[in-house]
């Protein structure tokens, strides 16, 4: 029997954030570790739009690098990626994956229901059409936007320092009516996502839990507070929670 939206909304609404250390348990480097991304490279450099004015041979080469990654075929979704998936696939309320990453682990595992507020990798924007496009390869300045034709005017699709991350109203709407948020692998010090969980704080009515490998700069803002790698948390709270089925 197909369960209606009504019964959907009765089993209770999830809305899940990740951040890199869900996808840092898989061998992708973090951006904000000690020994991370911007340890190595300024950021000012590589991800802002003017640096792309500047120097856009540089920021493709570093995205490029990045995106040769995603291909290394020992670059797998982990327990926690397929755990998420399980949940979105058994839970019987609704779901909503929200995520920081860049990368595809989460569509990788089977997660369809998905938004990535930073952006993806693997996708490129045209500055002069406004179109985004599949990009699996190299992009470089003398790449034509399959769109407009134009050459020079293709970048990553991925939101920089300065700019808007995507899908801010669905995701707004999506906290103040969920019965729990779980926030995995998140450094809590990156805006707005940082400031999820006070939303739903604020409207009194959802349950908020972090599943970290240590506390974030927000953890006394949670519920619940969970310590340990993604890969063994993830699984055994999901596995919890399915069986009991109810929020």
């Amino acid at each position: 029997m197909l369960k209606t939206r009504q019964d959907k909304r009765d089993a209770g609404r999830i809305v899940v954030l990740t951040g890199a250390g869900i996808s840092k348990e898989s061998g992708l480097d973090t951006f904000r570790d000690a020994d991370g991304i911007w340890s190595k490279v300024n950021l000012e450099d590589v991800a802002t739009p003017e640096a792309f004015e500047r120097n856009p041979d540089l920021v493709h080469s570093f995205y490029n690098s990045r995106r040769e990654g995603l291909h290394d075929p020992a670059l797998q979704p982990n327990a926690a990626h397929l755990a998420l998936a399980r949940l979105e696939r058994e839970w019987p309320g609704e779901f909503l994956l929200v995520t920081q990453n860049i990368d595809d682990l989460h569509e990788r595992a089977g997660n369809r229901h998905l938004l990535h507020m930073h952006g993806e990798l693997l996708k490129a924007r045209c500055l002069a059409c406004s179109d985004v496009h599949e990009w699996p390869h190299d992009l470089d300045t003398r790449s034509r936007c399959p769109g407009c034709d134009q050459r020079g005017q293709l970048r990553v699709d991925v939101v920089w320092f300065g700019e808007m991350p995507y899908f801010m109203p669905e995701i707004y709407a999506a906290l103040a009516e969920c019965d729990l948020f779980i926030s995995i692998g998140t450094s809590g010090v990156v805006y707005p996502a940082a400031g999820f969980v006070e939303e739903v704080r604020a409207l009194g009515n959802g349950h908020t839990v972090e599943l970290n490998l240590e506390p974030s700069e927000g953890y006394s803002l949670f519920h619940e507070v969970h310590q340990g790698p993604a890969s063994e948390l993830v699984p055994e709270y999901v596995g919890r929670l399915l069986a009991r089925e109810m929020l």
